[in-house]
């Protein structure tokens, strides 16, 4: 197994930079998870550590692991107050208008027999809120920066496609699912507000494949 990069270390988180392709839960059919790492992330510590938020399958970057359940009880709740920074990247199929803006568009979850589940705008929906700010457009692709501030299912994705007018590169659910070899969706920064702790922050790399599609020289700060 590889190892999982280390962003971020103390004595009660750790955030790790997890590759593409990597669920949070064991799946169905077999294969690697998260799981699979964390006695090779307990660092010196008896516990394992836990997943404090999730990430999709595809998705890369940022995740938050609490070191131990008192840890872990704080961190959710800082995720429930929305005191967590949360910045995302996101190359999107097509072009998009403006410069940056604000999707407001609560979401729902529908489900059926053809499709499976999805994410739709709903108005009686949760309250589902995300900024974005385009970076810069190549070969027809723009890349876009994502900073939400709820943390609802699928948010970004479908909030691309509802607000934007165009889904993530490689999307199967809310696009076409080319142009990739997964929803190409990068979890680049995290802030944790830790009261009068300092902040646990981290930025994960530009992943290999954003850097192949030609964004590898941009300066996403």
């Amino acid at each position: 197994m590889m190892q999982l990069p280390i962003l971020f270390e103390d004595g009660e988180a750790l955030v790790i930079d997890k590759p593409a392709g990597l669920p949070i839960d064991p799946p169905r059919t077999g294969g690697l998870a998260l799981e699979n790492y964390l006695e090779a992330l307990k660092l010196g510590f008896q516990r394992l550590p836990q997943a404090v938020h999730r990430l999709d399958q595809d998705t890369s970057g940022c995740l938050l692991l609490a070191r131990n359940p008192k840890a872990l009880k704080r961190f959710s709740a800082a995720f429930e107050a929305r005191e967590v920074e949360k910045v995302y990247l996101g190359i999107v199929a097509g072009l998009v208008e403006g410069d940056d803006g604000t999707i407001d568009l609560a979401l729902s979850k529908i489900s059926s027999e053809e499709q499976g589940w999805r994410m739709i705008p709903a108005k009686k929906g949760k309250p589902s809120l995300t900024h974005w700010r385009k970076l810069v457009v190549r070969e027809g692709l723009t890349l876009v920066e994502f900073r939400p501030e709820t943390g609802r299912t699928h948010q970004i994705r479908i909030h691309a496609l509802a607000g934007l007018g165009t889904a993530l590169l490689g999307d199967p659910v809310y696009g076409d699912g080319t142009g990739a070899r997964r929803t190409m969706l990068h979890a680049r920064a995290l802030t944790v507000q830790r009261g009068e702790k300092p902040p646990i922050t981290a930025t994960a790399p530009l992943p290999a494949d954003f850097a192949a599609l030609g964004f590898g020289d941009v300066d996403v700060g």
